[in-house]
């Protein structure tokens, strides 16, 4: 029986363990980098280690460093989470060479499945040889053979692009996995990402624990996810159980694992096996009534499932919320995370916590919002508005671009696919800004300052601010009166530093206000207060290229110096942020002018790069 267990992982996904070790009656150990000693998932566990001695974006990639901490915290199991070291068959020998549970599936069924071309050979397929590929097989896509999360993938449609692919693809896994190696298969423009839930014991028992749609995605990572897939054939679904199951025992699989596929005009195309706890599992759960950790937990003590498996019950959606830009190519997003609260009725996993900091060392999902309700309408339309009523201030997310997704005609009416943000996403990242949020803001910032001064018996002019959002700025009038604060066009009902209540056209609305230095946040609506006067020394020359967002340069292009010429689009720089890679390009044809950008110097957001001075 298990009584102490660590989980070598940090974030969410060590909370969301954490939280079934608790109910279990399980004491807790997390480890941590130096960069997470205060993180959430250190604080909710019984006991933390320290892993001394690499890089943060390293320190959960030693595996020996792990092993040592179980033992010397007195942990008899190790759950690896997912990600990190959850699908390496080393570390899983190592932690069972230890004499400690693993909290997974045996090495060898690791090992049959880590590489993603070896699974497609033991399902009876193979990748496509990248000599030999023509312009008939474009489009392409270029993908890691170990690891997951969209990392080291690329789609291909030009063949004269396939080289630079597989060399940007390898560099990216290698960074992320320590794989470089990379293949290349057809890539199925509009399918849809499906796969199952599996659950093995030890005994000979395989649950297919029914489907996932994962179809909303961007650069190939998931961010809505639920469960059952809706629309599928009942034919397409059984086929779909037969070949995960086939995968299942082909392998002599145990505990949690998912299989995962691409359907496409009717048929299901195998794409691999995670065998490891996937992050969409709380949709399965919610349907199927299950805690898969716990479940995880019982396998690895050799509990047999029980012959039959539980019925599904309703429908589940997921929601990846993530410090990042959509408008900005999906840029990572830094800062202090100063609130963070989620509405009643809906399930959060997260590794964050009010004051937390959001650094560039690891992944930037914040966390995993979940709706269960009878059907699957029900279930979207919960969700949507649970995150437009979550209080999220600090660095920017995709809060608003998942509301919008989930009220797309094409989601709602179960429609999506894997390219639904090729065609979107510029008009679900237009900004609909609220026009009275920055008058509110002003109000809210007025209250009790200078009331008397700032009333005069001589009309004057009227009080001034300026604010920006997403990029556009905002100037807003009001003035003091002897009753108070007063706008044209408005009825100021009451202001204070925290509520502003408006009457428009005889309608009453609230504005919440919350203010972080210069971040002010007005409902859902994300505002800087700009000075009265511009700072020159924050001005920069017209072409120049800053950084989107903290990071590192890995790469410069070759032969880029000062006097170079450049054309529109040219790959200049290559950033590396919560590792993924950015490329900076060119934004105009034309010539380097400067290149401060050097490989291996860190930058905040903001700092200068490169300039280009166009022709």
């Amino acid at each position: 029986m298990i009584s102490t267990l660590l989980v070598a992982n940090r974030g969410e996904i060590a909370c969301r363990i954490f939280r079934t070790c608790a109910d279990l009656g399980i004491r807790t150990v997390a480890v941590h980098s130096d960069a997470d000693e205060g993180a959430l998932h250190t604080r909710v566990a019984d006991t933390a280690v320290r892993l001394p001695g690499a890089a943060p974006a390293e320190t959960y990639l030693r595996g020996d460093l792990i092993v040592k901490a179980a033992l010397a915290a007195g942990a008899d199991a190790v759950h690896p989470g997912y990600g990190f070291l959850s699908e390496n068959a080393d570390f899983a020998r190592a932690v069972r060479d230890a004499g400690l549970v693993w909290i997974g599936p045996p090495p060898q069924a690791i090992e049959a499945m880590a590489s993603k071309t070896r699974a497609k050979e033991l399902m009876g397929l193979a990748p496509l040889d990248a000599h030999d590929v023509s312009p008939a097989d474009l489009p392409v896509l270029v993908k890691a053979a170990a690891g997951g999360g969209g990392r080291g993938m690329r789609v291909v449609r030009d063949l004269a692009a396939l080289p630079g692919a597989l060399e940007d693809a390898r560099a990216e896994a290698a960074s992320a996995f320590g794989d470089g190696e990379v293949f290349v298969e057809p890539y199925l423009e509009n399918g849809r990402h499906v796969e199952v839930q599996v659950l093995a014991d030890t005994h000979g028992t395989v649950w297919t624990l029914g489907t996932r749609d994962c179809s909303l995605q961007r650069r190939h990572q998931k961010v809505i996810e639920e469960a059952p897939a809706p629309g599928l054939p009942p034919a397409l679904t059984e086929q779909l159980y037969a070949l995960a199951e086939r995968a299942t025992r082909a392998v002599s699989y145990e505990g949690a694992g998912t299989v995962e596929f691409l359907v496409a005009d009717g048929r299901a195309h195998f794409l691999e096996m995670n065998t490891r706890l996937q992050v969409e599992h709380p949709v399965t759960e919610a349907v199927f009534g299950l805690d898969l950790v716990a479940e995880q937990i019982r396998v690895a003590e050799g509990h047999a499932l029980p012959a039959e498996q539980p019925a599904p019950r309703g429908h589940a959606v997921e929601a990846r919320l993530y410090a990042e830009d959509p408008a900005r190519g999906w840029a990572p997003q830094t800062g202090t995370l100063h609130r963070f609260t989620v509405p009643d009725g809906v399930r959060l996993d997260t590794g964050c916590a009010d004051g937390d900091t959001i650094g560039v060392h690891y992944d930037p999902m914040l966390a995993k919002v979940v709706a269960h309700a009878p059907t699957r309408t029900e279930a979207v339309r919960r969700l949507a508005g649970a995150l437009e009523r979550t209080a999220l201030h600090g660095p920017v997310t995709n809060r608003d671009l998942l509301v919008r997704s989930l009220r797309h005609p094409e989601f709602t009416e179960a429609r999506m696919d894997t390219g639904f943000y090729d065609r979107h996403l510029t008009a679900l990242t237009e900004p609909a800004p609220d026009p009275y949020a920055p008058l509110a803001a002003a109000l809210a910032d007025a209250h009790g300052r200078s009331r008397f001064g700032g009333w005069r018996n001589v009309p004057s002019g009227p009080q001034v601010k300026r604010y920006e959002r997403a990029g556009e700025e905002h100037e807003v009038a009001y003035h003091h009166t002897r009753t108070g604060l007063a706008a044209d066009g408005v009825r100021v009902v009451q202001a204070t530093p925290h509520l502003v209540v408006l009457e428009v056209d005889g309608v009453r609305r609230k504005f919440e206000i919350a203010r972080y230095g210069d971040q002010v946040h007005v409902n859902a609506t994300a505002l800087t207060a700009l000075p009265r006067f511009p700072d020159p020394a924050t001005e920069h020359a017209p072409g120049s290229l800053l950084a989107p967002m903290p990071g590192t340069v890995v790469r410069v292009a070759e032969g880029l110096a000062e006097g170079t010429e450049v054309e529109a689009g040219q790959p200049l720089i290559w950033l590396e942020a919560m590792k993924m890679e950015h490329r900076i390009t060119a934004p105009a044809d034309g010539t380097l002018t400067a290149l401060p950008a050097a490989v291996g110097r860190q930058v905040e957001m903001g700092t200068l790069l490169a300039v280009v001075e166009s022709k």
